[in-house]
């Protein structure tokens, strides 16, 4: 979850569905959904990712995008310590937080740089009466927008720029790339002010995946018991929202795991959106991650078939 809807993730999936069966988790708004629900915070997340391996069975490949990779690598090891026969085959981790400190970038420096505090007070607000979610605090989609663009301003600009000017030709069209694009990025939903909270805090903040020191209902999940998952991670040299090195941390977390059942990929010119979208995925990191899974579907003795593929959420 990183406020995005996991339609962002529309071009992955379709591109996996010739060769798998995919199964992809998603988060409804949380201005929809009503205060006597509960809260939803990262422990939950953690908790759901476990539920959902467990319901999909141990004969499944999962592939994490941006942030839940930090909690995806979390559910796997608890799977690891709790219910061994229900891990999955293989976990790919892409371009995700594991130790925001290994890399900084403009949202780590901006989560060093505001107290915890502060973020409360700036980001969170409370649903209005018109949703089912009245009185629930969250940190808005609109907000989250303004970051995003905030990020890369003159891209963005330049963008909306050059189809200003396609239009004044008779150039542009209503499913041109551009909109094509922006139909998706500009779609954000609210998220529990206690998921986004936590996660600056646990994660970004205190680096508890990163120290191996994250805890779900009280207990330290320890990233050392996964020892038969094959774990790949996948980075682009571009990416100025989880920068190279963010992600890769993972493999010195998994001390239990042979350097058999490790593997990484670096994918040149790839910025943070390439790196599971367009051209750099569909030709270069799609097949590398498939034939990470066709490599390690057979070591438990499975039986043949198509591999089921669960995606672990939304782009960050």
């Amino acid at each position: 979850m990183s406020g995005h809807y996991s339609t962002l993730l529309r071009s992955t999936v379709a591109s996996l569905l010739p060769d798998a069966e995919v199964w992809i988790t998603d988060w409804h708004n949380a201005r929809d959904i009503p205060v006597s629900e509960g809260k939803f915070d990262v422990e939950d997340y953690t908790q759901y990712l476990v539920d959902f391996m467990k319901h999909l069975g141990p004969d499944t490949h999962v592939i994490a995008v941006c942030q839940p990779a930090p909690l995806a690598l979390a559910a796997t090891a608890l799977l690891a310590e709790d219910a061994p026969e229900a891990q999955p085959l293989t976990l790919t981790l892409i371009g995700g937080p594991i130790d925001p400190d290994a890399a900084p970038t403009e949202v780590t420096d901006f989560g060093r740089r505001v107290t915890m505090g502060q973020l409360e007070h700036l980001a969170i607000q409370r649903v209005g009466l018109k949703y089912a979610g009245v009185g629930r605090t969250v940190y808005p989609g609109l907000l989250q927008l303004a970051g995003f663009i905030s990020m890369n301003m003159d891209r963005h600009a330049q963008a909306f720029s050059d189809k200003i000017t396609a239009a004044a030709r008779g150039e542009d069209s209503e499913h041109d790339a551009h909109n094509r694009f922006y139909d998706e990025y500009l779609s954000v939903m609210d998220m529990t002010a206690e998921f986004y909270l936590s996660t600056v805090e646990r994660i970004f903040k205190n680096r508890e995946i990163a120290r191996n020191v994250f805890e779900v209902n009280g207990r330290t999940v320890d990233i050392g018991k996964i020892t038969d998952v094959a774990v790949k991670i996948v980075e682009g040299d571009k990416d100025d929202i989880s920068a190279p090195g963010q992600c890769l941390a993972a493999l010195d977390l998994l001390t239990g795991l042979p350097e058999s059942l490790k593997a990484q990929h670096l994918e040149p010119g790839a910025g943070h959106y390439g790196i599971f979208a367009g051209s750099s995925w569909r030709n270069n990191i799609r097949p590398l991650v498939f034939r990470f899974m066709d490599t390690h579907r057979d070591r438990k003795a499975k039986a043949g078939g198509k591999p089921a593929v669960s995606l672990a959420a939304s782009n960050g």
